[in-house]
Formats: C-alpha cells, structure tokens, sequence
C-alpha cells in the first residue's frame, strides 16, 4: 500500500466515524493530502463548516486568509494547504453562545494515526489555546497570548496563533505587537512554505 493510499483510506475512516454521536451531530471536516506542505490546526469546526463541509468557511476564515497572506483559492488547495483541526466535528455551543471545546476524545482517537500518515509540514499553524496545548507540549506558556507571544521559540516549523474569531477583536486590540510583529513574518513564512 502507498502512503496515498493509506492517506485516503485513513481520510475514508475519520470521515465515517461515529465515536462521539451520543454527544453531536457526527460530521467530521478536515482537508488534507500527502502533498500540502502547510497545515492548519484548528478547535473543531463552527457550524458553518459542519454545514458547508468546508473549515473556515466564515468570518474567521476571512480573517485567518488575511493574517496569511493568501486567497480563498489558494487557502482550500488541499494538495497544498491541510486543514486539521483538534477535533473533527462541531461540538455544539456553550451556555453564552461560543462554540464548545473540541472533544479531546477526538484527538486522542484519531491525532496521532493521522499525523503518522501525513507529510512532514514544512509550517504549521497552531490556531488556539487547544492546538498549541497539543502540539508544543511543555513549550506551551502559561497563557495563549504568552504563547502566542513567544512564537520565535518554535518558529520557523510552529507559529502559534490566537484564534481569528470576531470575539477576539478586543485582544488584537489590546496586543498590536501582533500585527506589527507576528503578521509580516507569517506572511513571508507562508508565501516561502506554498511557492517550494
């Protein structure tokens, strides 16, 4: 069997899994391919990505392709962009109208026979507290903005990034180093991983 091959039959099995449909409406989202050199590791899907079967297909995504540096076209290239996110499916809305966190059983199931079958990412982004937790192990500082804040220290492979929902306007606001700083070298970082 190829790594294709075993990719897609991978891909096939999260796509039809069924693990926490006691708890949501089971409809995993993600995007990825053996060639992508970029990936994006989000939470979990809103609901406009469990209803559309796109990530990202909403405001934040907007937001996220700007902070790229890149188009609709080119973010939803699955043979150059994955999109995997620490859980597969929406899990819902909490009490206050944010989505609910994504189920670690998800990750715990799932996460590492995928990235066993995925390429070695020449960049990945670590979108959110959940991601950042996962992938950078005790690298992760005490708070999302420290972490996000430290991203020399795992850059150029991880750049860790706030989540680009609407409801984090007021933290970019209250952190402009993030835009002067973070945003020009994610640009070219991103502009350097998608042209190689």
């Amino acid at each position: 069997m190829t790594e294709r091959t075993d990719l897609s039959s991978l891909l096939a099995e999260i796509r039809a899994c069924r693990i926490c449909e006691k708890f949501l409406e089971p409809r995993p989202v993600l995007r990825a391919s053996t060639s992508a050199r970029l990936c994006i590791v989000g939470q979990a899907p809103g609901m406009r990505a469990h209803e559309t079967g796109l990530s990202f297909n909403d405001r934040s995504g907007e937001r996220l392709r700007e902070w790229m540096g890149v188009d609709r076209e080119t973010f939803y290239d699955v043979s150059r962009i994955a999109v995997v996110g620490m859980a597969f499916c929406f899990p819902g809305y909490d009490a206050d109208g944010s989505d609910k966190p994504p189920p670690r059983r998800c990750a715990e199931h799932w996460r590492e026979r995928l990235f066993d079958a995925l390429p070695q990412f020449d960049l990945t982004l670590l979108v959110g507290s959940y991601a950042q937790a996962w992938h950078l192990g005790d690298k992760v500082k005490a708070s999302m903005t420290e972490t996000v804040r430290a991203w020399r220290d795992t850059a150029p492979r991880y750049i860790a990034l706030p989540h680009p929902s609407w409801r984090n306007t007021g933290w970019l606001k209250k952190n402009p180093w993030f835009e002067a700083e973070l945003l020009p070298v994610l640009r070219r970082r991103v502009r350097r991983v998608l042209r190689s």
